[in-house]
């Protein structure tokens, strides 16, 4: 590990170097001045790639341009925008938020890094990045870029992960910000992170740091950040019925503190193994229904999120009274409906593949 000051001065003359005369990195949110905006973004992008969360951006920036449109939105409305984006406690944070302040706040965005951290869905690294980006304010900013670029440039293997780690790179970063242009700065370690120093296959003989990067010189770069925790994923079993009557599906929102909360869904019986028809009936919740009907399978799949796979199975059910004992938290709901409802991103893609919506 180098961390000897003619070592940072370099990094951080070389990074704003790139950034002024290289970086060709284009987003919309780049320039934006406005907190409003500049939020929207960070809020959308945490846990997202920039390239899937663009497209996001700017539906949400054309359906509500200033945070008072937000603040008045359908909640419904919002989530169905949000619908495919995932981690979906951020749009139930950020419209929290967003009457926060349009209500309590009068409308004014706060301006400080320590009334920003105050707000729902915002932790330290959002936090600098806002005060940082639309106030100017001399705030570094810490994600999984800069872990990965100070790693490997001063080749630390403290892990990244540990109490220990998260102080020093954070400590490291702020001593390293060049506050005349603390904006500039932070955009270039995430930029320079997401295009050049990247997680694998990393395009060294481009970077403007190799000639002082000690992952390049000990060919560390495959080892570098170390992480203390390996990621458990473990898969689950969803097995959805669509239960159908008169061109109508019953259809309920989830509520409990799972994934997906507060989007919608048809009728779900979860196994701890992948099941057929013939164990589907034979499960408490199937006999619950009290009805003599079968389902039919019609469709698989499987979708991978971080911590966990979803694999699911697709039943249709044709009733002739909708009399069965399903839940009383759900809705029959028209087929033409549907798509003014938000879905998790598996049962989009079923419903658009079976000409649903």
């Amino acid at each position: 590990m180098d961390l000897n000051k003619s070592h940072k001065a370099y990094f951080t003359k070389r990074l704003i170097g790139w950034h002024h005369n290289e970086n060709d990195r284009d987003l919309p949110w780049k320039q934006e001045k406005d907190p409003y905006k500049i939020w929207l973004s960070e809020i959308i992008l945490q846990q997202t790639r920039a390239q899937q969360g663009l497209p996001y951006y700017l539906n949400f920036t054309k359906a509500y341009p200033n945070i008072k449109k937000l603040a008045a939105a359908n909640d419904e409305e919002v989530f169905r925008i949000w619908q495919g984006l995932g981690y979906y406690n951020r749009c139930k944070n950020m419209l929290a938020t967003a009457r926060y302040i349009t209500n309590e706040l009068k409308g004014k965005f706060p301006n400080t890094y320590e009334e920003i951290l105050t707000l729902k869905g915002v932790g330290p690294y959002t936090a600098a990045a806002i005060s940082s980006f639309a106030f100017g304010l001399p705030h570094a900013v810490v994600d999984g870029n800069a872990y990965r670029v100070l790693s490997r440039y001063f080749g630390i293997e403290t892990p990244i992960d540990s109490n220990e780690g998260k102080q020093l790179f954070q400590s490291l970063a702020n001593e390293l910000l060049y506050k005349d242009d603390s904006a500039g700065y932070n955009q270039a370690i995430m930029d320079i992170g997401a295009t050049v120093c990247t997680p694998k296959n990393p395009i060294c003989t481009t970077c403007p740091l190799i000639d002082r990067c000690v992952a390049f010189k000990q060919n560390l770069i495959d080892i570098l950040p170390v992480k203390t925790k390996k990621l458990v994923v473990r898969t689950r079993y969803f097995n959805y019925i669509f239960f159908q009557h008169n061109e109508k599906i019953w259809i309920h929102k989830r509520t409990g503190k799972d994934i997906w909360q507060n989007l919608h869904e048809p009728f779900l019986i979860e196994t701890i193994i992948k099941t057929d028809v013939a164990t589907l009936i034979k499960t408490d919740e199937w006999s619950h229904l009290k009805t003599k009907a079968k389902p039919i399978l019609i469709d698989s799949s499987t979708q991978k999120l971080t911590h966990r796979i979803i694999d699911t199975n697709f039943f249709s059910i044709d009733i002739k009274e909708p009399n069965i004992n399903l839940p009383g938290d759900g809705n029959w709901v028209k087929k033409q409906d549907l798509k003014k409802l938000a879905f998790p991103k598996t049962i989009v893609s079923f419903l658009e593949k079976n000409f649903y919506f």
